[in-house]
């Protein structure tokens, strides 16, 4: 089964052979363009030509032996194309090219015999990216996004494959769209930078959070009711350009937390209603790991599990589970988030020669690293098959000391980003409970956690200006070098946790191939860039 998502943003492929997931990708990573495509309607008929491509090569099939290709949105369920298609912002038009699917889909894989392309509702989608990976037999569903064919919501109760539809909000009436608008509203670019957004609420107050209690309302019943928001109300328009504006951070303040009082309250009704322990999430407010926390401590379910590719690129991969599903395979557990591309050693070494860089290959590469990073270096760390989703798992990431304050600061001007956002800290599973509190383990960096009072002035560099970390958990069954990595580091300085911030620079995709880490590397203060087994040394280069 092929999985597309081509219609807003993130557009993405996945590929799941017989129920196991065997590759997804996001299109940015190979097309460079953030995002890859601007959320408007014009673009919907642009497909992942490349990641689709990538898929089927990386398990070496062909279009042609594809049972299925489904794709994560339901014409049926838009509106219906006008014979004026400039009409209502041109959504006809969105239409219009999603039903004309199967013609690109044909081109893109140059063949002519495509199979059938089954069209799975968007938010399906979505909930089957959690549920379906999540390896829950029973849970209750939630997925809140800025908006679907026709909605902006789905809450839902899973039964093994099958997924009963709960209750749904219908736009305008959006958590996601509110917080998308607050984002442009400050600055910043929509559907793009809402993450922003979230780290710049902690410095802030609830303020105005009386007036939004009015503004965004859970009506008792499933749904959610949101009223149109004057901004400049509450604050005059901010630059995007990473000042910390107190009149700002106090309306992303209350946006935040009238967004996560919200969320409680769903959650809350969808427990009581379903009787379930499990809940799993997708969407893009998903993504707010700080409303995942609450949840966490406020909802009452035992377990919570949030799809890493929580926006629009996870629906490639659940459109494909749900109609695998619905055939009757078996889904496998997503294991992992690393299901990107990857490269051999010996790739990684022609690259490297072809590069004319000075390179080493070092008795172990973890050590070598571990000991850059005690010695405060900053390294670029290029693993194993790239991420799937918006975070930098250890595959592809910026690694530093956490113990030096001033490495937030020199870490956000590598990656020419706001000062005002935080980065996030690595450390092994068995020892994370030492030093933080809140959902363990942790492998995705989907919760916020609060940095024990005892370990805050020991990893300054991790921990945001409201004593919380959003932590990635490491297991050595899963990530075995990584885990070497931070025992080693470990053993150096006495500290389980590394800095992990995403390889990339602002505005840019996550580097995804190793002439990218190369680039990187050669225009950033970094001081080591491990690629494979092998090391390249800054020292060595600028000679």
């Amino acid at each position: 089964m092929l999985g597309i998502n081509a219609v807003f943003h993130d557009p993405a492929a996945a590929l799941v052979i017989d129920g196991r997931i065997a590759a997804a990708a996001e299109e940015e990573r190979f097309s460079r363009r953030k995002h890859g495509k601007t959320p408007v309607p014009f673009s919907t008929w642009e497909l992942p030509e490349q990641s689709m491509r990538w898929c089927l090569a990386a398990a070496g099939i062909d279009a042609d032996d594809l049972d299925a290709i489904a794709y994560s949105y339901d014409p049926a369920l838009a509106m219906t194309p006008a014979e004026d298609v400039t009409a209502e912002d041109w959504e006809g038009l969105r239409t219009l090219f999603v039903r004309r699917a199967p013609l690109f889909v044909r081109t893109t894989l140059g063949t002519a015999r495509v199979p059938e392309i089954t069209y799975v509702p968007h938010h399906v989608a979505h909930a089957a990216s959690a549920w379906l990976a999540a390896g829950f037999d029973r849970a209750a569903v939630a997925v809140l996004d800025g908006r679907g064919e026709r909605a902006s919501h789905l809450s839902g109760h899973a039964r093994g494959a099958t997924l009963e539809v709960l209750a749904t909000s219908e736009l305008p009436n959006s958590l996601g769209i509110v917080y998308e608008e607050l984002t442009a509203h400050l600055g910043y670019r929509r559907s793009s930078d809402e993450y922003k957004v979230m780290a710049l609420a902690a410095y802030g107050q609830p303020a105005h959070l009386e007036r939004f209690d009015e503004l965004l309302r859970f009506d008792g019943h499933g749904g959610i009711h949101t009223d149109r928001v004057e901004w400049s109300t509450f604050a005059p328009p901010g630059r995007g350009d990473g000042t910390l504006d107190a009149a700002h951070a106090d309306l992303a303040s209350s946006v935040q937390t009238r967004l996560e009082e919200v969320l409680v309250e769903l959650a809350t009704w969808l427990r009581e209603t379903t009787g379930e322990t499990n809940l799993a999430l997708a969407g893009g407010v998903a993504l707010n790991c700080v409303a995942n926390s609450r949840l966490h401590r406020e909802a009452g379910f035992e377990r919570i599990w949030v799809q890493p590719a929580a926006g629009d690129a996870g629906t490639a991969l659940g459109a494909a589970l749900a109609v695998a599903a619905r055939a009757g395979d078996a889904i496998a557990p997503m294991a992992t988030a690393a299901l990107g591309r990857g490269w051999s050693d010996a790739d990684l070494e022609h690259q490297l020669h072809t590069a004319a860089v000075p390179f080493e290959r070092p008795p172990d590469i973890a050590d070598a690293t571990a000991d850059i990073l005690a010695r405060n270096g900053i390294v670029a760390w290029f693993q194993g098959r790239s991420e799937f989703g918006p975070r930098a798992l250890g595959q592809r990431s910026l690694l530093a000391h956490p113990g030096h304050a001033e490495n937030t600061e020199r870490l956000n001007d590598v990656k020419g980003r706001e000062q005002f956002r935080p980065v996030a800290p690595m450390v092994r599973a068995e020892r994370a409970a030492e030093v933080f509190d809140g959902v363990l383990p942790s492998p995705y960096m989907l919760f916020v956690h609060r940095v024990r009072p005892e370990w805050r002035d020991r990893i300054p560099a991790v921990v945001h200006v409201d004593g919380t970390a959003r932590v990635q958990t490491v297991d050595p069954a899963d990530e075995p070098l990584v885990a070497e990595m931070l025992a080693e580091f470990d053993r150096r300085t006495g500290l389980p946790v590394v800095v992990n911030t995403s390889l990339n620079t602002a505005g840019r995709p996550i580097v995804d191939t190793p002439r990218e880490a190369l680039e990187l590397f050669g225009s950033a203060p970094v001081d080591l860039l491990a690629i494979g087994p092998f090391a390249v040394h800054r020292r060595a280069v600028t000679r």
